[in-house]
């Protein structure tokens, strides 16, 4: 890029997505799994017990059967997670204009948090907007990612002021961006409900994120609208993010579900579990089932193999007819709208503002 194009830039912009592997392989997959679940916002217990959990436990096992999962959803292009983050990148940099820079980065693997900002600074930008890509906040995922960001950022530029997009579960662009992907894919298929699965958190994720004074999860109903104590609660976000979505569409309460998919160990996990309502919705007489992920701004593992591929057998063997996955916001020109337009209006959501990151 010429000096003359650099000095025309004023605003840098990081779009951070949580990873991927390199490549399928059991090798790429166990240095993926690894830094994912050494990170203590992912595993949050003292240091020796998740080395010896992550270490003898899960890294014997677990990579080569993720690396099958992998393989099942691969594209010629690579991860459908990092060429949706990509494809997204290049449509909102053209979309928003010369002056601003967009990077992509992702907070486990590559492209690292690290060569955007080490981008950023070559082109002489200190003022950055990092928007990490998960619409209802989590410490596993976007405390972990802003924390990040802060550390390298100390690193590469310490007159840097970093700005967060703490969540956007309910930002009115992003519910109508999701309706009009659902209505598109649904508009010829008949269903019998909507299913928004989310993805899991254990307990304490949640229990942690609230002040005590919230009553987390002491009953069925506390995440059933949004009040101070529960701002930061996940799972009342990700009840906030379906209710608007099927007030969109003109569902009832009656004809979609809320659950929570992706659960690993013995930890109690946020519910209803989705595996569960595989077996307990056909006994209902749900037989055409839709399933919409609105964790999720890009497909990836999460939706293609466990739910497309492994959830529609479930569901199947369960004795539903049929599963249909609605795809992901992705790439597509109404969520490019709606993210440019949150770039330039950011308070418009849970905003942290400019802040040197010398000051962290």
């Amino acid at each position: 890029m010429d000096s003359a194009k650099l000095r025309n830039k004023s605003r840098g912009v990081i779009l951070l997505n949580l990873g991927t592997p390199e490549d399928p392989g059991s090798h790429s997959v166990k240095k993926y799994l690894k830094e994912f679940l050494m990170d203590p916002y992912v595993l949050d217990i003292p240091y020796l017990f998740r080395w010896l959990l992550v270490h003898v436990a899960i890294l014997p096992r677990r990579p080569a059967l993720s690396a099958l999962a992998y393989q099942k959803i691969w594209t010629e292009k690579g991860s459908p997670l990092l060429v949706h983050l990509l494809a997204l990148t290049q449509r909102v940099q053209e979309k928003i204009g010369s002056e601003w820079s967009v990077q992509p980065a992702m907070r486990y693997g590559s492209p690292s948090i690290r060569s955007a900002l080490q981008e950023l600074k070559k082109q002489g930008l200190t003022e950055i907007l990092v928007v990490p890509m998960y619409p209802q906040y989590s410490l596993a995922a976007t405390e972990s990612s802003i924390q990040e960001c802060i550390r390298i950022g100390r690193l590469v530029d310490p007159t840097a002021k970093l700005s967060f997009i703490d969540s956007f579960y309910e930002y009115p662009l992003f519910i109508q961006a999701f309706v009009s992907i659902i209505q598109e894919n649904l508009k010829t298929y008949s269903y019998d409900h909507l299913l928004f699965s989310f993805h899991g958190l254990p307990e304490r994720h949640i229990q942690k994120a609230s002040p005590k004074s919230a009553g987390c999860l002491v009953n069925s109903t506390c995440c059933d609208e949004m009040r101070w104590e529960n701002q930061k609660c996940y799972r009342a976000q990700c009840f906030a993010s379906a209710r608007l979505m099927a007030g969109g569409l003109g569902v009832s309460s009656e004809n979609y579900t809320v659950s929570f998919q992706s659960r690993l160990g013995r930890t109690p996990w946020i519910r209803p579990y989705t595996d569960v309502l595989y077996r307990e919705l056909p006994r209902r007489g749900i037989q055409r089932l839709a399933v919409v992920c609105p964790a999720f701004v890009a497909d990836c593992l999460e939706t293609l193999e466990e739910i497309q591929i492994r959830g529609k057998e479930e569901y199947l063997q369960n004795g539903g007819e049929d599963l249909k996955l609605v795809p992901s916001l992705n790439s597509s020109e109404i969520w490019v709208n709606a993210l440019c337009e949150l770039l330039q209006r950011p308070h418009q959501v849970a905003f942290r503002p400019n802040s040197p990151v010398l000051n962290h």
